[in-house]
């Protein structure tokens, strides 16, 4: 729900075309969430010299700027810039999306900046009431993102921890997306970027220097029949995985980082990284039940990294202002291959939660979390970290 601040005229000058006056909509809104929770971790990985069990207050919110102006042709320009609104720390700028629009009811709409891809966004999984399990950060409330078994769960937005993935695990990467009208609920997305990198001002993309050429497709289907509402969803997306070089010699200049530098490839080169999921929720009678399932590979020689994961849940709207539900999400990574095998880390959580609406925009919930990582290779002890945790927050969209 964004508010109206106030409208001013501009003067819009397109090519072919004469200026004409509009008027801009300079709205604004966002999110915030304040959550305190306490947390019992346990397991044979959790060291000696860290005590992670207690209260934790957890904090994420964004401000959303959004202005944008039709045209008297019916065309729609904006910009979208998204602004964390918690504090980072580290001198970062504190922005975490922007980017361009050009929308209109015939054409669709055109996405260029630094976005989430289109397959990404058309995406949907299993419903949950709480904090939100199918996430690429559990850190909130499992001790994993600290003290993993060595390599067990990688950061990022791969199928182990969330199907909400990205090509080789790329995030708010400098794209351009395009997106169809809707034709009876069917919506089309495709997404490309060059490199993956979000920087504002980005200069040349080297392809040899990793991961370039990201290509992503997406499909979204929402339709009621009778009391029942289905959305469908799927997508697809890779990109160049870049080459390795053993050796990287000077030219006749004698300079190493020149034009006539001669490479020698490695034997091993890495293949193209892919992602790929599918999506469904039905609601009915005040349930909803949804799942996903989404898998991430690397390129990387014997699949090593590659991932894989699913979400299924429930959730029901009650009579008055109270939601319940029950979600979970469980995935996978394949290790490197040992001498008694090849090593694979697990990742599962459940979570049971509640909330109440307190007013417009305002939502306060309770939830329980109980989270597992394990990793081994056949024959080894298995290594562990696992997580309790109950919490109670304010959700606040405005």
């Amino acid at each position: 729900m964004k508010k109206h601040l106030l409208a001013t005229t501009a003067a819009i000058t397109m090519v072919g075309g004469a200026a004409s006056a509009q008027d801009w909509n300079l709205d604004w809104g966002g999110y915030y969430n304040m959550d305190v929770l306490y947390n019992d971790a346990s397991g044979n990985q959790v060291a000696a010299a860290a005590d992670l069990d207690g209260i934790n207050i957890h904090q994420n919110g964004e401000i959303h700027f959004t202005p944008s102006v039709t045209l008297d042709n019916g065309m729609t320009f904006g910009v979208v810039v998204e602004m964390e609104a918690a504090n980072a720390g580290g001198g970062a700028d504190g922005i975490d999306e922007s980017y361009m629009f050009i929308s209109s009811d015939t054409m669709g709409r055109v996405e260029v900046g630094s976005e989430n891809s289109a397959g990404y966004k058309l995406s949907v999984g299993a419903p949950s009431v709480g904090f939100g399990i199918n996430s690429p950060s559990p850190s909130a409330y499992h001790p994993t993102a600290f003290l993993p078994p060595a390599g067990a769960f990688p950061l990022g937005r791969n199928a182990m921890g969330s199907s909400a993935t990205e090509v080789a695990g790329n995030n708010d990467t400098a794209r351009i997306s395009y997106y169809t009208p809707s034709f009876n609920g069917l919506t089309l997305g495709v997404s490309y970027a060059p490199g993956n990198t979000n920087t504002a001002n980005s200069g040349l993309v080297n392809r040899n220097g990793g991961l370039s050429d990201i290509f992503d497709i997406g499909v979204n289907y929402s339709q009621s029949f009778g009391t029942v509402d289905m959305t469908l969803s799927a997508r697809w997306g890779t990109g160049d995985g870049g080459k390795n070089f053993a050796a990287i010699a000077p030219g006749l200049d004698g300079v190493v980082g020149t034009a006539d530098d001669i490479l020698t490839p490695a034997l091993v080169q890495p293949g193209d990284p892919e992602t790929w999921a599918v999506g469904a929720q039905f609601s009915t009678a005040g349930f909803t039940f949804g799942g996903s399932y989404a898998e991430n590979t690397t390129g990387a020689l014997f699949g090593v990294g590659d991932t894989e994961g699913f979400s299924l849940g429930v959730t029901y709207d009650m009579a008055g202002p109270w939601r319940i539900g029950f979600d979970t999400y469980q995935g996978e990574r394949k290790g490197a291959l040992a001498a008694f095998g090849r090593e694979k880390s697990e990742y599962v959580a459940y979570q049971i939660g509640a909330e109440r609406s307190l007013g417009n925009g305002v939502a306060w919930r309770i939830y329980a979390i109980d989270s597992e990582t394990s990793s081994a290779t056949p024959f080894t002890v298995k290594q562990t970290t696992k997580s309790t945790t109950v919490g109670t927050g304010i959700r606040l969209t405005f």
